[in-house]
């Protein structure tokens, strides 16, 4: 006999002797609005309870399985050998996790759900979450800043240079290509734990390309190997030569330099993929949903570029303050954007790691490209103060002020955060992200 609809309904409602009961929950909170929002938002105000303790109530537990969660993102600024202050903070921010989370083998990429970078940032990103295991990452956090230290010479050695991009120096492109093999041999985007974007600009396009890993499982025509990610996300025209490559299949190619050139802070292009990518985190619906924090490498001095001073006004030699100024004023810009989006929420899901004022003043227009140990000192030393220091923040309608906990205090609480979210999810009902995986190939 034939079931109207209202029938139909009735009997998916009462669950049935043989109904599974995870189901009917599931079916339950989908019906109850869960794709579309609920009606009463107390469900979906975040509430503090431990998933460890014992004494929860049950409606503290039914109220957790409800949320959605969020989705934690990573974005780190690109800077040559300044990049050596957002890897201190990595540095610290992963030391942080293994505290709150009792777990001294804690690792970046177990916490974040997307990962963004451009230049040395982009290189950064690559050694925290690419991988040859199934789920453990090549690099701590600590070997970041003390790889870019190690091995600043290989990367930035000078010589002549000759064609359309000379200024009269560019930087060795052998010893920087095989510090990226050495450290990916022939790892792709596919061997990464978690989506990760990285940046350049295609001469051949004219436009920006983003290297992804969501791309990368789609199609071997947007896999590309990772040491030559890193090469073109790092090539600064005025030091390093495009570098001209081609996904692994050879169907898609592209002529590259600095991701700078594109995009010098990738915050605002890691939340614009983690809201349209509603294969991998179907249940974002804005801003409010995520956590995010963004690593700078250090603002541009007042009065250090005194045009005035510098010989050939259009000549080399301000080539690289000029391209530094561009890209740290975009790096801001992005920014104070983001802090805007954020709105209402902007103190509690969103957080930006930069140094700024008397820190940066002893710093060199060269210091970018300066791998002395000399620079390399300031640096570790200016990270160190960086830490300490309460930063300038954007404030909805309001303009800037400064912050009132030090970086420190904001990546510690952060760490929370992220040790509390990542608690959370074994309790819910609906997974908070879905990856794509690798698929195998048949041997």
């Amino acid at each position: 006999m034939a079931l109207n609809h209202h029938q139909s309904l009735e009997m998916l409602h009462e669950p049935s002797i043989d109904t599974d009961k995870l189901s009917y929950e599931i079916f339950s909170i989908l019906e109850s609005k869960f794709l579309f929002g609920y009606d009463d938002p107390k469900l979906w105000k975040p509430i503090d309870v431990s998933v460890n303790n014992n004494t929860d109530t049950g409606t503290d537990v039914q109220l957790m399985k409800n949320q959605r969660g969020k989705i934690c993102v990573l974005s780190i600024d690109g800077g040559g050998m300044r990049s050596i202050l957002a890897g201190k903070a990595l540095a610290y921010l992963e030391n942080a996790l293994k505290t709150k989370s009792g777990n001294p083998d804690a690792r970046i990429a177990d916490y974040f759900d997307v990962a963004a970078g451009t230049g040395v940032g982009g290189v950064f990103t690559a050694m925290l979450f690419g991988s040859r295991s199934v789920n453990r990452p090549i690099f701590k956090a600590e070997d970041t800043w003390k790889f870019m230290a190690g091995h600043g010479k290989r990367f930035y050695n000078q010589k002549p240079s000759f064609g359309l991009f000379r200024n009269g120096m560019v930087r060795n492109t052998v010893g920087f290509e095989n510090a990226m093999k050495e450290a990916f041999s022939n790892l792709t985007l596919k061997n990464t734990l978690k989506p990760v974007l990285i940046p350049c600009y295609d001469l051949s396009t004219s436009a920006p390309f983003l290297f992804s890993r969501a791309d990368a499982l789609e199609t071997d025509s947007f896999d590309f190997r990772l040491w030559e990610v890193c090469r073109a996300t790092s090539a600064l025209p005025s030091l390093f030569k495009p570098v001209s490559m081609k996904s692994v299949d050879g169907k898609t190619r592209c002529v590259a330099v600095d991701g700078g050139l594109a995009m010098s802070n990738p915050t605002a292009a890691a939340i614009t993929h983690v809201l349209h990518n509603k294969h991998e985190f179907p249940f974002v619906r804005g801003v409010e949903d995520l956590l995010v924090v963004s690593l700078g490498t250090g603002q541009v001095m007042e009065g250090k570029y005194d045009y005035k001073k510098v010989k050939g006004w259009k000549g080399k030699e301000w080539t690289l303050p000029m391209a530094r100024i561009s890209g740290d004023s975009s790096a801001e810009m992005v920014d104070h954007g983001v802090s805007l989006a954020f709105g209402q929420c902007r103190s509690s899901n969103y957080v930006r790691i930069q140094a700024n004022g008397s820190s940066m003043d002893r710093c060199g227009v060269n210091i970018d490209t300066d791998c002395s140990p000399k620079n390399i000192k300031l640096l570790t030393d200016i990270a160190d103060e960086m830490l300490a220091q309460k930063n300038v923040e954007s404030v909805l309608f309001g303009g800037k002020r400064i912050s009132e906990q030090t970086n420190m205090e904001k990546l510690d609480w952060f760490a929370g955060e992220l040790v509390l979210e990542h608690q959370r999810r074994s309790c819910r009902i609906a997974p908070t992200v879905a990856f794509k995986q690798p698929t195998s190939k048949p041997t």
